[in-house]
Protein backbone atom coordinates (compact mmCIF):
# COMPACT_ATOMS: atom_id res chain seq x y z
CA UNK A 1 0.00 0.00 0.00
CA UNK A 2 1.38 3.42 -1.00
CA UNK A 3 0.36 6.62 0.75
CA UNK A 4 0.57 10.23 -0.43
CA UNK A 5 0.00 13.43 1.52
CA UNK A 6 -2.47 15.79 -0.16
CA UNK A 7 -2.67 19.36 1.20
CA UNK A 8 -6.23 20.66 1.30
CA UNK A 9 -6.97 23.45 -1.15
CA UNK A 10 -9.37 24.98 1.35
CA UNK A 11 -8.02 25.65 4.86
CA UNK A 12 -11.36 24.63 6.34
CA UNK A 13 -11.20 21.31 4.53
CA UNK A 14 -7.91 20.28 6.15
CA UNK A 15 -5.43 17.84 4.62
CA UNK A 16 -5.88 14.37 3.28
CA UNK A 17 -4.04 11.13 2.64
CA UNK A 18 -4.36 9.22 -0.64
CA UNK A 19 -3.83 5.49 -0.19
CA UNK A 20 -3.14 3.15 -3.12
CA UNK A 21 -3.98 -0.38 -1.98
CA UNK A 22 -2.16 -3.44 -3.23
CA UNK A 23 -3.77 -6.47 -4.83
CA UNK A 24 -3.81 -8.44 -1.57
CA UNK A 25 -6.47 -6.14 -0.09
CA UNK A 26 -10.00 -7.02 -1.12
CA UNK A 27 -12.77 -4.45 -1.33
CA UNK A 28 -14.39 -5.98 1.76
CA UNK A 29 -11.17 -5.77 3.76
CA UNK A 30 -10.65 -2.10 2.88
CA UNK A 31 -14.23 -1.18 3.80
CA UNK A 32 -13.92 -3.12 7.06
CA UNK A 33 -10.79 -1.20 8.02
CA UNK A 34 -12.66 2.05 7.42
CA UNK A 35 -15.58 0.77 9.50
CA UNK A 36 -13.27 0.03 12.43
CA UNK A 37 -11.45 3.39 12.33
CA UNK A 38 -14.78 5.21 12.01
CA UNK A 39 -15.98 3.43 15.14
CA UNK A 40 -12.77 4.29 17.02
CA UNK A 41 -13.20 7.95 16.11
CA UNK A 42 -16.91 8.54 16.32
CA UNK A 43 -17.86 6.17 19.14
CA UNK A 44 -14.68 5.62 21.18
CA UNK A 45 -13.27 9.14 20.71
CA UNK A 46 -9.82 8.31 19.27
CA UNK A 47 -8.13 10.58 16.74
CA UNK A 48 -7.38 8.11 13.95
CA UNK A 49 -7.45 8.23 10.13
CA UNK A 50 -10.98 8.11 8.70
CA UNK A 51 -12.15 7.48 5.17
CA UNK A 52 -13.61 10.32 3.14
CA UNK A 53 -16.68 9.51 1.05
CA UNK A 54 -16.97 10.69 -2.54
CA UNK A 55 -19.88 12.77 -3.83
CA UNK A 56 -21.63 9.50 -4.71
CA UNK A 57 -21.24 8.19 -1.16
CA UNK A 58 -18.61 5.55 -1.93
CA UNK A 59 -15.29 5.18 -0.14
CA UNK A 60 -13.23 3.25 -2.70
CA UNK A 61 -12.08 4.54 -6.06
CA UNK A 62 -11.47 1.83 -8.66
CA UNK A 63 -8.59 2.85 -10.90
CA UNK A 64 -8.65 1.24 -14.33
CA UNK A 65 -11.38 -0.34 -16.42
CA UNK A 66 -13.76 -3.30 -16.19
CA UNK A 67 -11.29 -5.38 -18.18
CA UNK A 68 -8.26 -4.38 -16.17
CA UNK A 69 -8.47 -2.93 -12.70
CA UNK A 70 -5.14 -1.31 -11.87
CA UNK A 71 -5.68 -0.44 -8.22
CA UNK A 72 -8.09 0.60 -5.49
CA UNK A 73 -7.64 3.93 -3.75
CA UNK A 74 -9.11 5.60 -0.68
CA UNK A 75 -8.80 9.12 0.65
CA UNK A 76 -8.37 9.58 4.40
CA UNK A 77 -8.59 12.59 6.67
CA UNK A 78 -5.05 13.53 7.67
CA UNK A 79 -4.16 13.01 11.35
CA UNK A 80 -2.23 15.99 12.70
CA UNK A 81 0.97 15.24 14.56
CA UNK A 82 4.54 14.15 13.93
CA UNK A 83 6.70 11.16 14.82
CA UNK A 84 9.32 11.70 17.51
CA UNK A 85 12.89 11.63 16.27
CA UNK A 86 15.33 9.74 18.51
CA UNK A 87 14.44 8.38 21.93
CA UNK A 88 10.86 8.74 23.07
CA UNK A 89 10.38 10.50 26.43
CA UNK A 90 9.14 8.23 29.22
CA UNK A 91 5.83 10.08 29.55
CA UNK A 92 5.19 9.66 25.81
CA UNK A 93 5.68 5.91 26.16
CA UNK A 94 3.35 5.82 29.17
CA UNK A 95 0.67 7.55 27.08
CA UNK A 96 1.23 5.06 24.27
CA UNK A 97 0.33 2.33 26.76
CA UNK A 98 -2.79 4.25 27.78
CA UNK A 99 -3.82 4.65 24.14
CA UNK A 100 -3.24 0.98 23.35
CA UNK A 101 -5.29 -0.14 26.34
CA UNK A 102 -8.06 2.27 25.41
CA UNK A 103 -8.32 0.82 21.91
CA UNK A 104 -8.49 -2.69 23.37
CA UNK A 105 -11.27 -1.60 25.72
CA UNK A 106 -13.11 -0.14 22.71
CA UNK A 107 -12.80 -3.45 20.87
CA UNK A 108 -15.08 -5.31 23.29
CA UNK A 109 -18.43 -3.57 22.59
CA UNK A 110 -17.77 -3.15 18.86
CA UNK A 111 -20.37 -4.97 16.74
CA UNK A 112 -19.11 -5.36 13.15
CA UNK A 113 -21.36 -5.30 10.11
CA UNK A 114 -22.35 -8.56 8.40
CA UNK A 115 -19.63 -8.22 5.75
CA UNK A 116 -16.82 -7.24 8.11
CA UNK A 117 -13.60 -8.95 6.99
CA UNK A 118 -10.16 -8.50 8.55
CA UNK A 119 -7.14 -10.80 8.87
CA UNK A 120 -6.44 -12.95 11.92
CA UNK A 121 -3.00 -12.68 13.55
CA UNK A 122 -2.20 -15.96 15.22
CA UNK A 123 -1.10 -19.50 14.49
CA UNK A 124 -2.17 -19.39 10.82
CA UNK A 125 -0.43 -16.11 10.01
CA UNK A 126 2.69 -17.30 11.84
CA UNK A 127 2.91 -20.40 9.65
CA UNK A 128 2.83 -18.24 6.51
CA UNK A 129 5.58 -16.01 7.90
CA UNK A 130 7.62 -19.02 8.98
CA UNK A 131 7.41 -20.66 5.55
CA UNK A 132 8.87 -17.58 3.91
CA UNK A 133 11.65 -17.24 6.48
CA UNK A 134 12.47 -20.93 6.19
CA UNK A 135 12.87 -20.60 2.42
CA UNK A 136 15.33 -17.70 2.73
CA UNK A 137 17.00 -18.19 6.12
CA UNK A 138 20.42 -19.11 4.72
CA UNK A 139 21.10 -15.47 3.76
CA UNK A 140 20.65 -14.42 7.41
CA UNK A 141 21.93 -17.19 9.71
CA UNK A 142 24.04 -20.33 9.63
CA UNK A 143 22.41 -23.76 9.77
CA UNK A 144 23.55 -24.13 13.39
CA UNK A 145 21.93 -20.82 14.32
CA UNK A 146 18.82 -21.78 12.39
CA UNK A 147 18.27 -24.63 14.86
CA UNK A 148 17.52 -22.00 17.52
CA UNK A 149 14.89 -20.50 15.24
CA UNK A 150 13.35 -23.92 14.60
CA UNK A 151 13.18 -24.71 18.31
CA UNK A 152 11.64 -21.29 19.05
CA UNK A 153 9.04 -21.79 16.32
CA UNK A 154 8.05 -25.14 17.85
CA UNK A 155 7.69 -23.51 21.27
CA UNK A 156 5.58 -20.67 19.80
CA UNK A 157 3.23 -23.22 18.26
CA UNK A 158 2.89 -25.04 21.57
CA UNK A 159 2.33 -21.81 23.51
CA UNK A 160 -0.33 -20.62 21.06
CA UNK A 161 -2.08 -23.98 21.24
CA UNK A 162 -2.31 -23.65 25.03
CA UNK A 163 -3.90 -20.18 24.91
CA UNK A 164 -7.66 -19.82 25.07
CA UNK A 165 -9.04 -16.62 23.49
CA UNK A 166 -11.87 -14.81 25.26
CA UNK A 167 -13.31 -11.31 25.35
CA UNK A 168 -10.78 -10.19 27.95
CA UNK A 169 -7.73 -11.26 25.95
CA UNK A 170 -8.73 -11.25 22.28
CA UNK A 171 -10.40 -8.90 19.83
CA UNK A 172 -9.73 -6.30 17.17
CA UNK A 173 -6.18 -4.96 17.33
CA UNK A 174 -4.03 -2.48 15.40
CA UNK A 175 -1.54 -5.21 14.50
CA UNK A 176 1.46 -2.99 13.74
CA UNK A 177 1.75 -0.37 16.46
CA UNK A 178 5.45 0.53 16.30
CA UNK A 179 6.78 4.09 16.57
CA UNK A 180 6.53 4.65 12.82
CA UNK A 181 2.77 4.22 13.08
CA UNK A 182 2.31 6.68 15.94
CA UNK A 183 2.39 10.47 15.69
CA UNK A 184 2.30 12.87 18.61
CA UNK A 185 0.33 16.08 18.84
CA UNK A 186 1.21 18.18 21.89
CA UNK A 187 2.52 15.05 23.56
CA UNK A 188 -0.56 12.96 22.86
CA UNK A 189 -0.08 9.77 20.80
CA UNK A 190 -2.27 9.08 17.80
CA UNK A 191 -2.25 5.75 15.99
CA UNK A 192 -2.10 5.79 12.19
CA UNK A 193 -1.87 3.19 9.40
CA UNK A 194 -4.47 0.58 10.32
CA UNK A 195 -3.64 -1.52 7.24
CA UNK A 196 -2.86 -4.58 9.41
CA UNK A 197 -5.76 -4.19 11.85
CA UNK A 198 -7.49 -7.47 12.47
CA UNK A 199 -8.32 -10.06 15.07
CA UNK A 200 -5.72 -11.21 17.56
CA UNK A 201 -4.62 -11.33 21.17
CA UNK A 202 -4.28 -7.94 22.84
CA UNK A 203 -0.84 -9.02 24.07
CA UNK A 204 0.22 -9.54 20.44
CA UNK A 205 -0.60 -5.88 19.85
CA UNK A 206 1.44 -4.86 22.88
CA UNK A 207 4.42 -6.99 21.82
CA UNK A 208 4.64 -5.12 18.51
CA UNK A 209 4.99 -1.86 20.45
CA UNK A 210 7.55 -3.30 22.91
CA UNK A 211 9.87 -4.78 20.29
CA UNK A 212 11.82 -1.57 19.62
CA UNK A 213 11.83 -0.26 23.21
CA UNK A 214 14.52 -0.66 25.86
CA UNK A 215 13.76 -2.85 28.92
CA UNK A 216 13.00 0.22 31.04
CA UNK A 217 10.77 1.76 28.40
CA UNK A 218 8.83 -1.49 28.11
CA UNK A 219 7.96 -1.11 31.78
CA UNK A 220 6.73 2.45 31.14
CA UNK A 221 4.41 1.30 28.36
CA UNK A 222 2.98 -1.49 30.48
CA UNK A 223 2.42 0.88 33.41
CA UNK A 224 0.49 3.17 31.06
CA UNK A 225 -1.54 0.22 29.80
CA UNK A 226 -2.35 -1.00 33.31
CA UNK A 227 -3.52 2.46 34.34
CA UNK A 228 -6.44 1.91 31.93
CA UNK A 229 -6.87 -1.85 31.66
CA UNK A 230 -5.73 -4.72 33.86
CA UNK A 231 -3.50 -7.47 32.51
CA UNK A 232 -3.99 -11.17 33.13
CA UNK A 233 -1.83 -12.70 35.91
CA UNK A 234 0.51 -14.66 33.61
CA UNK A 235 0.73 -11.95 30.95
CA UNK A 236 4.54 -11.77 30.88
CA UNK A 237 5.05 -15.36 29.71
CA UNK A 238 2.50 -14.93 26.91
CA UNK A 239 3.86 -11.52 26.00
CA UNK A 240 7.33 -12.98 25.48
CA UNK A 241 5.87 -15.59 23.12
CA UNK A 242 4.29 -12.84 21.02
CA UNK A 243 7.48 -10.76 21.22
CA UNK A 244 9.52 -13.56 19.63
CA UNK A 245 6.70 -14.37 17.21
CA UNK A 246 6.60 -10.78 15.92
CA UNK A 247 10.39 -10.60 15.74
CA UNK A 248 10.36 -13.68 13.49
CA UNK A 249 7.51 -12.20 11.46
CA UNK A 250 9.46 -8.99 10.91
CA UNK A 251 12.46 -10.93 9.63
CA UNK A 252 10.18 -12.90 7.33
CA UNK A 253 8.76 -9.67 5.93
CA UNK A 254 12.18 -8.17 5.12
CA UNK A 255 14.28 -11.21 4.21
CA UNK A 256 13.31 -11.30 0.53
CA UNK A 257 14.69 -7.77 0.04
CA UNK A 258 18.47 -7.93 -0.70
CA UNK A 259 18.93 -4.38 0.61
CA UNK A 260 17.70 -5.48 4.05
CA UNK A 261 20.02 -8.47 4.47
CA UNK A 262 23.05 -6.61 5.99
CA UNK A 263 20.81 -5.10 8.66
CA UNK A 264 19.16 -8.44 9.44
CA UNK A 265 22.56 -10.10 9.87
CA UNK A 266 23.71 -7.28 12.13
CA UNK A 267 20.73 -7.85 14.44
CA UNK A 268 21.30 -11.59 14.88
CA UNK A 269 23.47 -11.50 18.04
CA UNK A 270 20.51 -9.88 19.82
CA UNK A 271 17.81 -11.89 18.05
CA UNK A 272 19.53 -15.18 18.87
CA UNK A 273 19.94 -14.06 22.49
CA UNK A 274 16.18 -13.49 22.75
CA UNK A 275 15.54 -16.91 21.23
CA UNK A 276 17.90 -18.52 23.74
CA UNK A 277 16.21 -16.84 26.72
CA UNK A 278 12.75 -17.74 25.40
CA UNK A 279 13.71 -21.39 24.96
CA UNK A 280 15.20 -21.55 28.45
CA UNK A 281 12.01 -20.16 29.94
CA UNK A 282 13.76 -17.12 31.38
CA UNK A 283 11.87 -13.84 31.75
CA UNK A 284 13.70 -11.40 29.51
CA UNK A 285 11.48 -8.45 28.59
CA UNK A 286 12.61 -6.19 31.43
CA UNK A 287 16.27 -7.20 31.63
CA UNK A 288 19.25 -6.32 29.48
CA UNK A 289 20.22 -9.37 27.48
CA UNK A 290 23.82 -10.05 26.54
CA UNK A 291 24.19 -10.56 22.78
CA UNK A 292 24.65 -14.10 21.51
CA UNK A 293 28.29 -14.82 20.67
CA UNK A 294 28.55 -15.71 16.99
CA UNK A 295 31.82 -17.40 16.15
Amino acid sequence: MRQFYIPGGDCSAGSFLLRIHGERFSREEILSELEWTRYLNQTAGFVVPQGLASSSGGYILEIGSEERRLARATVMHWVEGAPVEGNLPDDYIFRMGEMLAGMHVASTPFVPSAGFTRPVWGAGSFELEWSKLEAHHAVMVTEEQWKLYQAAAAKIRADLEAMQPDASSYGLIHGDLHSGNIVFDQGQPRAIDFGRCGYGYFLYDMAAALLELSPGQRGDLIQGYRSVRELEPDYERKLECFFVMIMIGNYSHHISNPDEIPGLREEQPYALAYLREYLQGERFLFSRIEPFVIE
